[in-house]
């Protein structure tokens, strides 16, 4: 039988060290914030033909664009409509009149007649208000796991659960930080829907360790801790498996828009799934275990017996 408990060690020091090297990865690289994050200008045109986000980019990365360097430039098409959202920065500052004329001139000269519907500049004190309550949606949707988890098993498995979670969001943006990927709002978007596909893996999990521990009470903790992992594990790798093909078929045949949103999605799917199975019930057991080899150290030290406080 899959002893997975019985290895934990093993498993906690992965996520040690995969941890350890996304934190170097952030600190030596840094994180790429996009135009929603740093500022630049947002261009919304109006064509009359439908066009790709790839034709447009491919125009803005074109020879008579080259000298403004708008590889980093998020296109964005608007369902329903020919129009197309593009937002942009020149060496970190909004783009001047000029060389938005510039832009429109050559996507009109390559992909036909189009009309400058909105042209506005976002700055970044606004961009750094995005990533600020960004940053505070992530730590309150932890607050409410844990509480949630709390009232439902025990703080235990609460603390255990943020653990897996914070361990999938430092390992994706680490990722990000080696590649120098974009983050930008849907990268967020991304983070928030690893997290509750996640930790609802993790509660799959720890409710059949809640009941076994109630039907099982000759196992030990590890053996019961590995039993209900061996029991959800199917259902865990098959909905993984499922999601992943979905996924994976937006990253290939998807726009490029989307592409850092669905590349982030496959990351914390399969980093989110180890956590689920080998690190939030680690966690939780080695807790366990060590709380309760405390308390009999106190009592058998004469101290207070655990039933007395």
């Amino acid at each position: 039988m899959l002893n997975i408990i019985g290895k934990r060690q093993i498993h906690l020091a992965v996520s040690a060290i995969l941890i350890v090297v996304a934190i170097i990865s952030l600190s030596v690289k840094g994180l790429n914030f996009g135009v929603d994050f740093t500022g630049g200008s947002l261009i919304r045109l109006r064509f009359e033909r439908h066009v790709s986000a790839g034709e447009i980019s491919q125009v803005l990365i074109s020879d008579p664009l080259a000298d403004m360097n708008l590889k980093k430039a998020v296109v964005q098409l608007v369902r329903g409509t020919n129009d197309v959202q593009i937002r942009a920065q020149v060496e970190g500052k909004p783009l001047a009149d000029l060389q938005v004329s510039r832009v429109i001139n050559e996507l009109s000269e390559r992909l036909g007649s189009l009309d400058l519907v909105e042209s506005q500049m976002v700055e970044a004190v606004i961009g750094r208000e995005i990533l600020n309550k960004a940053v505070l949606a992530v730590v309150i949707s932890c607050l409410g796991i844990v509480a949630y988890i709390s009232l439902r098993f025990e703080f235990k498995f609460g603390v255990a659960a943020v653990y897996a979670l914070i361990h999938d969001a430092l390992i994706v943006l680490g990722v990000f930080a080696f590649l120098g990927r974009q983050i930008n709002s849907p990268f967020i978007a991304a983070i928030l829907t690893i997290i509750g596909y996640s930790i609802n893996d993790t509660i799959v999990i720890y409710d059949k360790i809640r009941e076994n521990l109630g039907f099982r009470k000759k196992e030990t903790v590890e053996e019961t801790a590995n039993n209900s992992i061996l029991q959800t594990m199917r259902r865990s790798i098959n909905t993984v498996v499922t999601t992943l093909l979905a996924v994976l078929a937006l990253y290939i045949f998807g726009g490029d828009s989307i592409k850092d949103f669905s590349l982030a999605i496959i990351i914390g799917l399969l980093v989110g799934t180890y956590s689920s199975i080998f690190i939030a019930p680690s966690v939780w057991v080695e807790w366990t275990l060590w709380d309760g080899n405390r308390k009999r150290h106190r009592v058998a030290s004469g101290g207070t017996s655990p039933r007395e406080t």
